[in-house]
C-alpha cells in the first residue's frame, strides 16, 4: 500500500458575475494587481470579471455587492449560470458563475474597489468583439472571465462580430 501525503487549501467560496449589455454590445471588466500571478513572470495585472468571497452571505446578494464596489454599477438582479470548483486538485473553493445586464443609467459611481481591503480596480467597458479578442491575443487569461464570455457567446446573448 501507497501512502500519500495531499495538502489542500480552504480560502472559502466565492462569486463571479459578468456585466453585459445588449444595446451597446459591451461588458465591463475590471483590472486589478494578483500577486500569484505577478511571482510567475506576469505583469501581475489581469483582466476579470467582477469576483468576491462569498464570507458566509449568499452568492447572489454578495456578488451584487461586490459588482458595484468594484465597477460602480448598481445592478439588482443576476442570473445564475453554473457553478465551478476552479483548481479541485489543491484548492476547495467553489465559484458561483452569474451574468447580469447593466444599463448607464446603473452607474452610482467610478467603482474601484475599497480602500481599506486594498483594492485598487480599474474598471473596464469593452466592446464584446474586443474582449473575445482579448482572449486569443492573450491579454485575458483568467479562467472564470474567460468562461464567462464564452458563455455570452455560446448562447448568443451578445452579438459576435457586430463591431
Amino acid at each position: 500500500m501507497q501512502e500519500l501525503n495531499r495538502e489542500s487549501y480552504d480560502r472559502g467560496n466565492g462569486a463571479v458575475v459578468l456585466l453585459y449589455n445588449k444595446a451597446k454590445n459591451t461588458v465591463v471588466l475590471t483590472t486589478q494587481f494578483r500577486f500569484p500571478i505577478y511571482i510567475t513572470d506576469h505583469s501581475g495585472f489581469l483582466i476579470e470579471a467582477a469576483v468576491g468571497l462569498l464570507d458566509n452571505a449568499f452568492p447572489e446578494a454578495r456578488i451584487i455587492a461586490e459588482a458595484e464596489e468594484e465597477t460602480g454599477f448598481q445592478i439588482t438582479q443576476v442570473e445564475k449560470v453554473f457553478e465551478a470548483y476552479m483548481s479541485p486538485g489543491s484548492v476547495t473553493e467553489k465559484l458561483y458563475f452569474f451574468i447580469a445586464e447593466y444599463s448607464d443609467h446603473n452607474r452610482r459611481s467610478m467603482g474601484g474597489g475599497l480602500a481599506d481591503e486594498g483594492e485598487d480596480i480599474e474598471v473596464l467597458e469593452w466592446s464584446f468583439e474586443k474582449a473575445l479578442e482579448a482572449i486569443k491575443t492573450g491579454e485575458i487569461v483568467d479562467g472564470k472571465t474567460i468562461m464567462l464570455l464564452q458563455y455570452l457567446a455560446l448562447n448568443s446573448i451578445l452579438a459576435v462580430g457586430k463591431d
